[in-house]
């Protein structure tokens, strides 16, 4: 039996800080051979990877295209890295209370409209991830020495958001959805 389609919803960061961000992913894969993060563009997760019939897509797309018209589109600032355990560097998301508030929202619209969207377990935290679960442990003491001693800064304003599905072996955009309300 296949294995239903994997889903992720996320915000692109746009241009510059796009680039910039995905210098950094490549430079953290260069030094580790960490490859989980670079299957992945630079991002901030709204909903969490999840496995779900080839239904659920088409359902998606209509109910977050219908989502994104009810809202506006919000500033984000990233800045600096820190760390989850030993295991994911990110970059930190201290300008966060637009990206809060849009993910409470979605939340909320899926939880009455996409009910096949489990409700979060976790506290959001905001972030955009360099490297995770493949990052070797050895070399771990060095990438915290590293970013430890480096800034980075950047803000931006969110006017999009994005449906992906996993292929098998990375993440593709099935469609992009436009913060449109006035």
């Amino acid at each position: 039996m296949p294995t239903k389609p994997l889903y992720l919803v996320a915000l692109l960061l746009p241009e510059p800080a796009l680039a910039e961000v995905w210098a950094l992913k490549q430079e953290v894969h260069q030094r580790t051979g960490s490859r989980n993060a670079v299957r992945l563009p630079p991002h901030i997760t709204l909903i969490p990877p999840l496995r779900q019939s080839p239904e659920f897509e088409q359902k998606a797309r209509q109910t977050l295209a219908a989502f994104a018209v009810t809202q506006q589109p919000f500033g984000v600032g990233v800045q600096d890295f820190a760390w989850f355990g030993n295991r994911t560097l990110f970059v930190r998301v201290p300008e966060d209370e637009g990206v809060r508030a849009f993910h409470a929202a979605l939340q909320a619209w899926c939880a009455a409209q996409l009910p096949e969207v489990p409700r979060e377990t976790r506290p959001f935290t905001p972030h955009v991830t360099l490297a995770t679960r493949d990052l070797p442990a050895g070399q771990v003491p060095e990438l915290r020495s590293l970013f430890a001693a480096r800034t980075y800064a950047a803000t931006f304003e969110v006017a999009t958001f994005q449906l992906f599905r996993h292929d098998g072996q990375q993440w593709q955009v099935v469609q992009a959805f436009a913060l449109t309300a006035a």
